[in-house]
């Protein structure tokens, strides 16, 4: 199938082939034709899909079957997303996919001045894509209006719930009209995400594409089991390698992050640092740094990385192992994109061992381990050591046995020995 036999008018057929799309992917070829039929619609589906496109396409082309190019400026289709980032890549899909059309849309996010974001809404707009907390901040200060809403997406719904937003959609939700139609995605279905969806949608068609657990055939897998000691070193040697052109690396935290990107730069490699404690402005220039190749590694959280989108990038590198195994997923997702191959690597100290356990206990795959590295785990975190009769016992660097586990208090009257038990 091609976007041709999707029924698409001639503008955006003609703005995806200037961005060289010529076949949908499976949730775009499932979705677009229900959500061109007014369909509500209930979406699983796992980063890296094309999901945005996926809603992008059919608001534009309904919207444009409304006169809406002609219609007052007033907001007819709101996008919800969680992260700033993520707002901005949609944004960034509508002007591509809508360069034909004369439908306007803006995006608001916090962490930087209302100003701008103010005089767009009053130039008047189609499309608003928002994050919960600016959005609800404009409508209290009577900027944003919203009763003349057809269409509202509700997207990486699950995230919202992580980052602590739920509440805030619902107040968004209890504004909106009842008529209208409504997109909800999400990658996982927790059960108070299914109870908000069983709440906001009326009869919807669901979409499932590639259930969350699932990773992408296009990313090749590997693990390094390594001392934490030694990450940092592994780190620098796994990036001399000049076929790894850029790289994206998580970290659990904030702090952990920066001190990557120091360790990074005294090693002579270029590298920024991306999460919540970083202005939108210095957010924005890192990752545009990294797009335009003036820094090849790129270090974030995972709520910061959230809706990170970058053309053609070979590597992501897990340098500490997530906690919830559906994090894996959505990480290693960044890469192996649209068909594109991609490399996901992991590094796992013993204190992570659990963790990478319920990786691949949730992808139901045992991932290659790599040998042969320059800084192996000792013993995989433990040291055997041999005793009498060719029993061993296993115990952790630098754990000293417990004498009471061996001997009694007892002496021995002949040799004033300890008596073993």
């Amino acid at each position: 199938m091609t976007f041709n036999d999707l029924n698409l008018i001639e503008p955006i057929l003609r703005a995806l082939e200037t961005e060289g799309y010529t076949q949908p992917t499976p949730i775009q070829e499932q979705a677009i034709p229900h959500l061109l039929s007014g369909d509500d619609l209930l979406g699983c589906a796992q980063t890296g899909t094309g999901k945005t496109a996926a809603f992008a396409i059919p608001i534009l082309q309904t919207l444009h079957a409304q006169h809406a190019e002609r219609a007052p400026k007033v907001i007819k289709t709101l996008i919800l997303t969680p992260t700033r980032e993520l707002a901005i890549q949609i944004g960034e899909s509508f002007a591509s996919y809508g360069r034909n059309l004369r439908i306007r849309h803006t995006v608001i996010f916090g962490g930087v001045p209302q100003g701008s974001q103010v005089q767009q809404l009053r130039n008047g707009i189609d499309i608003l894509i928002a994050t919960p907390g600016r959005l609800l901040d404009l409508m209290s200060q009577g900027y944003i209006h919203l009763n003349n809403l057809s269409i509202f997406v509700l997207d990486e719904a699950d995230r919202m719930l992580d980052m602590g937003f739920i509440h805030d959609v619902k107040k968004v939700v209890a504004k909106l009209p009842a008529k209208r139609q409504t997109l909800f995605f999400s990658a996982t279905m927790p059960p108070e995400i299914q109870k908000l969806a069983n709440t906001i949608l009326v009869r919807p068609v669901k979409v499932e594409v590639t259930p969350v657990s699932s990773t992408a055939e296009t990313v090749t897998q590997s693990v390094y089991f390594v001392d934490k000691k030694d990450k940092k070193q592994l780190l620098t040697h796994v990036l001399k390698d000049s076929g790894i052109s850029r790289a994206l690396v998580f970290c659990r935290t904030k702090h952990g992050s920066d001190k990557v990107v120091k360790d990074l730069e005294k090693a002579n490699i270029t590298a920024e640092a991306i999460h919540g404690n970083k202005s939108q402005n210095a957010r924005q220039r890192a990752l545009n740094n990294f797009k335009d190749g003036k820094i090849r590694v790129l270090v974030a959280t995972d709520i910061a990385a959230r809706g990170i989108d970058v053309d053609l990038l070979s590597h992501v590198i897990n340098y500490e192992i997530p906690e919830v195994p559906e994090t894996y997923v959505h990480r290693i997702g960044r890469t192996g994109r649209a068909g594109a191959s991609g490399i996901a690597m992991s590094f796992c100290d013993a204190e992570e061992r659990a963790d990478w356990k319920n990786v691949e206990k949730l992808t139901g795959q045992r991932i290659p381990v790599e040998q042969g590295h320059p800084y192996p785990m000792a013993a995989e975190g433990m040291i055997h050591i041999n005793l009498p009769k060719g029993k061993d016992v296993v115990r952790r660097p630098n754990a000293m046995p417990n004498p009471r586990r061996r001997f009694n208090n007892d002496r021995s009257p002949n040799n004033n020995e300890r008596k073993p038990l």
